[in-house]
């Protein structure tokens, strides 16, 4: 397994191919964004994608940005865009991908990292604990999670 920075890739076609054939439809707008330059304007300049490849196939994703769905508020980074598989569940893999992407926040100065899903009893057996409900950009209340960085 390795984490592979989407935006380092010479490759980024087959990887945005692989991003499609995800079934969840976070997926696929992430794909959208990712496809047509829209991602990084919308989340950061500095926003990444880290995928967790065997070969040249992908098994995870997630994303580190500026800001997330839940808009018009000083918190960040965001991790988002979580997403394992179907048939790589169960393994753990997106723990790994979110470590990093928590690890990278932290190197970078994050005093906290944060995720806004709509999820309850995933994040938390990563070490991440419910902070609030805030609004997002679809018009409901999404699940925020906090993890702070070790001093």
């Amino acid at each position: 397994m390795q984490i592979r920075e989407f935006y380092a890739q010479p490759d980024r076609d087959h990887w945005l191919e692989e991003i499609k054939k995800s079934d969840w439809d976070a997926g696929q707008l992430l794909y959208w964004l990712l496809r047509s330059g829209a991602f990084r304007p919308l989340c950061g300049k500095t926003a990444r994608v880290y995928l967790l490849t065997e070969g040249r196939e992908l098994v995870s994703f997630c994303t580190l940005a500026e800001t997330d769905d839940v808009r018009d508020t000083d918190l960040g980074p965001w991790i988002g865009f979580v997403y394992t598989f179907p048939r790589r569940r169960g393994r753990r893999y997106a723990g790994r991908l979110l470590d990093h992407a928590f690890r990278t926040a932290g190197a970078e100065g994050a005093k906290q990292v944060f995720i806004s899903t709509g999820e309850t009893g995933l994040y938390e057996k990563y070490g991440w604990r419910f902070e609030r409900l805030l609004p997002d950009m679809a018009g409901g209340e999404s699940r925020v999670y906090v993890r702070d960085v070790p001093k």
